[in-house]
């Protein structure tokens, strides 16, 4: 009896992780190969991402900063450049990231499912999209690499 209750619990377990694991995807790596890699996974623990500040030139994204929840991560990337910071609404979520890249990524295009377009950067060079795979999930958190500039970037989405 004992074996057959321990199987039951192995098997509810699995099925939970199973499910856990199918609501969340990953979406790049876009952008050239140098930078050092950085992540914001421990980031998203602070909640969900509220506003994001970005760094520009003339040339490509130069630096990036998230705020999830209350608290900003660490600034990434270069210090030249323009900076727009822009605060999500109550509610309001990251559902696709397009923009362009060649050795740096170049422009950022992020739509929220409150119908919002927020463009950063330069209209020119290699086509990216970004969007979950499953229903229901949101941006969660970024990773990438940086230099003086913003290498590259992933996008990482989950309910």
């Amino acid at each position: 009896m004992l074996a057959i209750i321990l199987l039951a619990l192995l098997c509810a377990s699995a099925s939970g992780n199973a499910i856990q694991s199918r609501s969340s995807s990953y979406s790049g790596e876009y952008g050239g190969k140098g930078g050092k890699r950085f992540s914001h996974s421990g980031n998203q623990l602070d909640g969900p991402i509220t506003a994001i500040r970005v760094r520009s030139n003339s040339l490509y994204i130069t630096g990036l900063q998230v705020r999830y929840g209350t608290v900003w991560s660490e600034y990434v990337g270069g210090k030249l450049g323009d900076l727009e910071e822009i605060f999500l609404h109550p509610g309001e979520s990251v559902i696709q990231v397009s923009g362009k890249y060649r050795f740096f990524v170049k422009q950022l295009i992020i739509v929220t499912d409150k119908g919002r377009k927020l463009t950063f950067g330069e209209d020119s060079g290699i086509s990216f999209n970004a969007v979950p795979l499953h229903p229901n999930t949101v941006l969660r958190f970024i990773s990438g690499r940086s230099s003086t500039g913003i290498n590259a970037i992933s996008l990482h989405w989950d309910v």
